[in-house]
């Protein structure tokens, strides 16, 4: 009997086989006209796990008759990878043919990527990376402008059930016994769309029960597994990813998305701290001064975060994040810190009008500093309406209220204080 897992005794043998990524490898496709052209180039194929990366790897050297080296990154090294090239030249009519697989090439680093670089530019092998985390983050430039990226897609739901009747159809462990799938949704969602998860928790199923006629329900799934699995790298692009539609999430207004991917962060084990502090920035990127109360209320729950902890700090994050989705929004704020931002950069170090200078020295008083300036608290109305602003950029106006009734107010409150000025 072959003791290899059944993802592994499933493993597509050609392309005909193999299920998906008919984008990279359908009929007139680039990665099959290369392969058919016998011109392979180098490449890294990006995309999650289980979805075949390694199998075509395989696949495009049996088809193309090349030498296969394979390369895992997690326990390799400069030294593995230049006794490989080393054997590659010594092959001699092969060199230049040889495909070199390196699994997870994300977790080489910058030396280890660097030590591939020169076999690649010469041709002496075609490099196939394989990686599930963004190659513009993880692969060095150098090397990922000569090579070729192609995304690999997760399995869809058919794709998946297609795994599933394959192995039933064709494997030695389901021959003379009755298994049937009844109910999908708790297998579906343990293989996280991972073609190799899913056969792994299907044949745990199979193989833990001794029964001839075995019908496969969603409480079965959960009772072989225990615990649903959460597809979430906490330090990859996905992490990236769930940050950002969180944080879109309550700057589109809708706090039942924001508190879904709340949830979904949570459960994958990030840092309750680190959404604590993009919920601060939030309440001031993406509210600012149409509510100032939503930056007190983000500081104050990072605050109760550190102080209570999990998992009773989700519910603080929780009640932020709802808050902030419903809060009226305003980015005038942060608008202006960019606009200011990009004067200065242009305009330089504009001199401080003499009358806004600290004169701390009786020299300093002669030369007109601080001269003429009024303190806008001896007003009687409180309000000076002297030049704070260098004289080249009198007019300016960074700050544009947004369109909100607390904005509106201190629009109000701007035109009647500086009339023409700044144009508001």
């Amino acid at each position: 009997m072959n003791d290899a897992p059944l993802a592994e005794r499933m493993r597509p043998k050609s392309l005909d086989d193999y299920l998906g990524q008919g984008h990279l490898i359908g009929k007139g496709t680039v990665l099959r006209r290369a392969l058919d052209g016998g011109a392979l180039p180098s490449m890294i194929l990006w995309g999650p796990p289980g979805v075949g990366k390694t199998t075509l790897a395989r696949i495009l050297a049996e088809q193309s008759n090349r030498p296969f080296h394979q390369l895992s990154a997690i326990n390799s090294g400069v030294k593995e990878v230049r006794e490989v090239i080393q054997s590659v030249k010594r092959s001699g009519m092969f060199a230049g043919r040889a495909i070199l697989f390196i699994d997870e090439i994300h977790r080489f680093s910058k030396s280890q990527q660097d030590s591939l670089l020169g076999a690649v530019e010469q041709g002496l092998v075609t490099l196939i990376g394989a990686t599930t985390e963004n190659p513009s983050f993880e692969i060095i430039p150098a090397l990922r402008s000569r090579c070729q990226t192609y995304v690999l897609e997760s399995f869809t739901e058919d794709q998946l059930k297609q795994l599933v009747s394959r192995a039933m159809s064709i494997d030695s462990m389901f021959k003379g016994r009755s298994i049937e799938v009844v109910e999908w949704s708790a297998l579906l969602r343990a293989s996280s769309g991972d073609g190799r998860r899913l056969l792994n928790v299907l044949e745990l199923i199979v193989d833990g029960s001794s029964e001839q006629k075995l019908a496969i329900t969603d409480a079965l799934v959960q009772e072989t597994i225990q615990t649903q699995p959460i597809a979430y790298d906490k330090t990859g692009e996905g992490h990236f990813d769930m940050i950002s539609a969180f944080i879109k999430s309550i700057r589109g207004s809708d706090p039942n998305a924001a508190v879904y991917y709340l949830a979904r962060m949570l459960e994958g084990g990030e840092d309750p701290k680190f959404i604590a502090r993009r919920l601060i920035i939030s309440a001031s990127e993406d509210i600012g001064m149409a509510n100032p109360t939503a930056l007190v209320i983000a500081t104050n729950t990072f605050q109760a975060v550190e102080r209570i902890g999990m998992p009773e700090g989700r519910i603080v994050l929780s009640q932020c994040a709802v808050y902030l989705a419903t809060s009226a929004k305003s980015n005038a704020s942060y608008a202006a810190i960019g606009r200011a931002t990009q004067i200065v950069r242009q305009t330089g170090d504009l001199p401080v009008p003499m009358h806004l200078r600290n004169a701390p020295t009786a020299l300093m008083k002669d030369l007109g500093y601080g001269s003429g300036y009024a303190n806008d608290h001896d007003a009687e109305t409180g309000f000076s309406g002297q030049d704070f602003m260098p004289e080249s950029l009198a007019h300016e106006a960074l700050y544009q209220p947004g369109s909100n009734p607390r904005e509106e107010q201190i629009r109000n409150q701007l035109r009647e204080q500086w009339k023409e000025k700044y144009g508001y």
